[in-house]
């Protein structure tokens, strides 16, 4: 059974326990409300008789004599013992909960984890690749060698798309709740684009032999699909300009 499995199988008996448990608060708050609307009105009654003794001169009116009945004195202590009932049951829900979460962060480190695990064994399987496409961009003096740099890099990013959607689905189906983690990208991947970010999906080369990043995202150059003929980064293409304008 995997820790996905145990902590699912963990969680299902927990609704049933604490709805268990409040019911038996809702319950308790009955019985105190009713018990205290009846200690209030036998309060009230026992006042209003001491008053009618004092005038009639029965009872002194000495305060530090006048007490209530032990009836009403029982009902106030039994009021103290449900609400003190009430506030264990609520006590108990509070810990199961905060148990489960803290088997759900164990259990969150533990999936942190195996997905660095899978990240590494994705990782050395794309690097092989990448260092491939490495040799082709060293041919950059021809047009012929720019195109099929441009090819070659496309397939590279592709393999490595499929690796990442490979990992992603499979951290999708172990963490159904959409929950982001902070995983660290490989050192040893080189990173490309205005974004700094290691190959993924369709990317495009500028043409110019000097472009310092060379490499870049579709999206962020705003590209939907591979350029006609040469194509430059907005760096490139602007020193371009101020060349021609000279």
């Amino acid at each position: 059974m995997s820790f996905i499995d145990e902590f699912q199988a963990n969680l299902e008996s927990l609704p049933n326990i604490l709805q268990k448990k409040y019911a038996l608060i809702r319950d308790l708050d009955k019985s105190l409300q009713e018990i205290v609307r009846q200690n209030e009105q036998h309060c009230e009654q026992e006042i209003e008789d001491i008053k009618n003794g004092v005038r009639a001169g029965n009872i002194t009116p000495d305060t530090s004599l006048i007490r209530f009945s032990d009836e009403a004195l029982d009902e106030q202590k039994h009021s103290i013992r449900i609400a003190d009932e009430k506030v264990a049951l609520a006590v108990q829900a509070y810990d199961l909960v905060d148990t489960h979460i803290q088997q759900l962060d164990q259990y969150l480190k533990r999936f942190d984890e195996e997905l660095r695990r899978e990240r590494e064994n994705a990782a050395a399987v794309v690097l092989p690749a990448t260092s491939l496409d490495g040799s082709v961009k060293s041919g950059r003096s021809s047009e012929g060698g720019r195109g099929g740099r441009k090819k070659t890099r496309l397939a590279t990013a592709t393999a490595a798309a499929a690796a990442a959607t490979e990992v992603a689905a499979a951290s999708a189906a172990a963490n159904p709740t959409g929950m982001e983690l902070d995983l660290p990208v490989d050192p040893n991947e080189p990173t490309y684009c205005f974004c700094n970010q290691v190959s993924f999906g369709e990317m495009v080369a500028c043409d110019n032999p000097d472009c310092k990043i060379e490499w870049f995202h579709f999206g962020c150059v705003g590209l939907k699909e591979q350029p006609k003929g040469k194509w430059y980064c907005s760096d490139c293409a602007a020193a371009k300009n101020r060349r021609k304008s000279r």
